[in-house]
């Protein structure tokens, strides 16, 4: 079978209508994602993030791959949701609310905001509603204003060691994308040349290759455990992104770069010993601050696969190919549950299942059926291309 028909079938006929049939909160709006191994809801408290990339997803389904009025719906039902509890006086949307929408945990951080943006920003492209890309637009000039203290007065550190984190332009570089249908070319331009700045030239450490979490404001390193972190997944996800930008702008040079990047990281945080990618890792080798360092999370592997399917869609490069089968062979052999569905999030290092929840505070419905959507996009072109030049019997594009 053709890679593309598996992330297509397992997208549509498995992770999909896990979501539908599971996560409705029909009697107060928007999802649960609480959900154990079966799908049945063992907590209600609402995830504000978790809200929105929901949202977003059905919204994205809609959009790109079938005007399925359900998927609107379910849509609409979390954007409904966001529209009347998520945000505070001030336009900052919560961490959490209970199930009824009542507030739990303030906006001490702009990832819900970022992510309620990318829905309003979806869902209005798919419904016309007008409200709600007014919302995406005001919600996106609210995250640039705090895009140099993300926390405000939830910030923990002093001012003593003045670290940066790299999750913002990270996010940036692919929020502004989803924003593009509500926001001016120039602003577009602008933030896409920010991102891909401090992507590529203040947190990439030009020496190793590798992508640092925290810096010093002049893009320095700190000798700390927060100055020496490595965090793969985010490294790796940065450069699809980065891949993103280069394919919009027709820069080779920058899809170059964003690949090399990608196999950097790979190599460096690969466990030869029992497969899969370290969740966390310290640039000098030291013991991360981070107990579970040593995890495989479902969100890491997933964001590889998309890296490497749109590195080889560019490149036809066999190393990558390489890498890509590794991770895939890895990814689906241990997360991927075909009994009850969906994918498990958290395995030991050994690769063995220590929750076998679907969703929770930090799982929900977003990187699961948005790397089936992305990698089945990439081996559509791949396989297309090859059925020019290759038998049905050599094509690196199928399984």
């Amino acid at each position: 079978m053709k890679y593309s028909e598996v992330y297509k079938n397992t997208l549509l006929q498995d992770i999909i209508p896990f979501w539908e049939n599971n996560s409705l909160d029909k009697d107060n709006g928007g999802y649960y994602t609480c959900l154990d191994v079966n799908g049945k809801v063992y907590d209600t408290d609402k995830f504000l993030w978790l809200q929105g990339r929901q949202a977003w997803t059905f919204s994205m389904l809609y959009n790109n791959v079938e005007k399925n009025e359900k998927w609107l719906a379910i849509a609409q039902h979390g954007v409904d949701f966001l529209r009347k509890f998520g945000m505070d006086k001030n336009g900052k949307f919560y961490f959490s609310t209970t199930q009824e929408g009542k507030p739990l945990v303030q906006p001490y951080n702009i990832f819900s905001d970022c992510f309620a943006a990318m829905a309003f920003s979806q869902y209005a492209k798919a419904s016309g509603d007008e409200s709600a890309k007014a919302l995406a637009k005001q919600t996106y000039f609210n995250i640039l204003k705090r895009k140099d203290n993300p926390k405000g007065l939830y910030n923990k550190n002093t001012d003593v060691r003045p670290l940066k984190g790299f999750s913002l332009p990270m996010i940036l570089s692919n929020l502004v994308l989803e924003l593009e249908d509500v926001l001016e070319s120039k602003e577009v331009k602008k933030t896409i040349d920010y991102s891909v700045n401090e992507v590529m030239n203040v947190f990439l450490d030009q020496n190793s290759g590798l992508i640092y979490e925290n810096v010093l404001p002049d893009g320095g390193h700190h000798d700390s455990f927060e100055g020496r972190l490595i965090n793969p997944g985010h490294g790796i996800e940065a450069m699809w992104f980065m891949i993103d930008i280069g394919i919009r702008r027709k820069d080779k040079t920058l899809i170059s770069k964003a690949i090399e990047v990608i196999i950097n990281i790979l190599e460096y945080s690969w466990d030869t010993k029992y497969g899969g990618i370290f969740y966390f890792m310290d640039a000098k080798g030291h013991p991360p601050q981070q107990l579970e360092w040593d995890q495989k999370l479902w969100w890491v592997h997933l964001e590889a696969l998309v890296a490497l399917a749109k590195a080889y869609e560019h490149t036809k490069n066999e190393q990558i190919y390489q890498w890509y089968k590794k991770v895939h062979d890895y990814a689906w052999a241990h997360f991927s549950d075909p009994k009850n569905g969906e994918w498990y999030g958290y395995l030991s290092r050994e690769g063995k299942v220590l929750l076998d929840l679907k969703g929770g505070k930090w799982k929900g419905c977003f990187h699961v059926p948005r790397a089936m959507y992305q990698c089945r996009k990439s081996f559509e072109k791949i396989e297309a291309a090859e059925d020019k030049s290759y038998s049905a019997n050599s094509r690196p594009g199928r399984l």
